[in-house]
């Protein structure tokens, strides 16, 4: 997919048309929840988060493409203070202090700050003196994804914490780093994590693992000695999981292994988020038909289960049309990233590229029973204000990027 020299246009209308037939998925999902639950303030709210949204992307769209670039350390740092703020002054919901309460409207600073840390890295990689195979380059890059992550889990909010690690690998090596220490590195912090699922599958993981650092063909002696390092970690995490984990948090895995375990309480959404899928058939019930969203089976349905309220309403074709819209936008922004030549430029786009899909694939794996429930909205469609607004300036970013494309092409 490449863009088109010979005629150029102004705005990317393909980019406007996939966030259209996103966010009017979205309406119409959260309109539907809403609807069962008898209360339309929150649908009236996301209309008005819509609104002032796409005046924020009108907005970033025609600034100086290099403003973020001049700017992302600034933005960063206020995105620093916002979260160490919200820990001190923020309003706590469902167990989390994530939330400023500013005039009757919540907003969330952890989602602005995935921006404004893509733009960081983003700046960080992209200095000709940044030497990212470097041990200090790697320390630097790592710890400006880290600081915020860190804050984020003090709030604690573990799901939002997560999606910061789905752009820095892209990114770090898109920049230079090789990919096999990346392996490296990774391999005992993702054996940790399963060893909180089950032993079984981490022994699955071994053998996987075993076979594919043999055939990268590197240092032999490093491979093994990472993944003794993993399995000791697995193993560690599995038999001190109670202790390092807070009980609804390990619920949440053992439920998500076999949702039978707590019918009622921990495993209730994600079977009925699956009933709800299933029941949508190919074309669905049709709109405000679904009995799952209409009956309130699913709490709070519009938020993270939004997906559900998709395949039990529209069925099959509707959820393939969502996925293949955030396929379309994913790939828009790698296409635009591979059109131009400016490094801060080209990460920014692959680092957003990078959180639309972790944040899809997340949501809805949880949403099917593929990953565990950890809290994680889906771009355009769940509902909530700080999220959208973020979303629309990353959209904004990229139309920016592309009024000015035959710029940064020589740059």
């Amino acid at each position: 997919m490449t863009y088109d020299r010979i005629r150029p246009q102004p705005i990317d209308f393909s980019l406007l048309l996939c966030t259209a037939v996103l966010v009017s998925f979205g309406l119409a999902a959260i309109y539907s929840a809403c609807n069962g639950v008898g209360i339309m303030t929150n649908f009236h709210k996301q209309l008005i988060w819509l609104g002032i949204s796409l005046v924020a992307m009108v907005v970033v769209m025609f600034l100086p493409y290099r403003f973020f670039q001049d700017w992302a350390y600034t933005l960063y740092g206020l995105s620093l203070l916002a979260l160490v703020a919200v820990l001190i002054i923020g309003r706590k919901v469902s167990g989390s202090l994530s939330w400023f309460q500013v005039a009757g409207a919540s907003i969330q600073p952890s989602e602005f700050a995935k921006l404004t840390t893509i733009m960081a890295l983003a700046r960080y990689l992209s200095h000709r003196e940044t030497n990212i195979r470097s041990l200090k380059g790697f320390a630097i890059a790592i710890g400006i994804v880290l600081l915020p992550l860190a804050l984020i889990m003090l709030q604690p909010d573990t799901g939002t914490a997560l999606t910061y690690l789905t752009f820095i690998v892209p990114m770090i090596v898109l920049a230079g780093f090789e990919f096999y220490y990346v392996v490296i590195l990774a391999l005992p912090v993702a054996f940790a994590l399963v060893g909180f699922i089950d032993l079984y599958i981490l022994a699955f993981a071994t053998g996987l693992m075993f076979l594919v650092l043999l055939s990268m063909r590197r240092q032999l002696w490093l491979s093994f000695a990472s993944l003794g390092a993993g399995i000791t970690a697995g193993i560690m995490t599995n038999l001190y999981a109670a202790k390092v984990l807070k009980p609804h948090q390990l619920k949440r895995i053992q439920t998500f292994l076999d949702p039978m375990l707590d019918p009622q309480g921990a495993g209730y959404n994600a079977l009925q988020a699956k009933v709800a899928i299933g029941s949508g058939g190919l074309f669905g019930k049709g709109f405000l038909q679904g009995t799952q969203t209409q009956l309130r089976f699913i709490p709070a349905q519009w938020t993270d289960f939004i997906f559900c309220v998709i395949g039990e309403e529209f069925g099959f074709v509707g959820c393939a049309v969502v996925l293949l819209t955030f396929f379309i936008l994913i790939a828009r922004f790698l296409a635009l990233a591979n059109s131009i030549k400016n490094k801060f430029t080209v990460l920014v786009l692959v680092g957003i590229a990078s959180l639309f899909l972790g944040h899809v694939i997340i949501n809805v794996g949880m949403t099917i029973g593929l990953m565990p429930v950890i809290g994680i909205p889906l771009p355009f469609l769940s509902y909530g204000g700080s999220s959208l607004f973020a979303n629309f300036i990353a959209i904004g970013l990229a139309l920016n990027v592309y009024r000015n494309r035959r710029d940064l092409s020589f740059s």
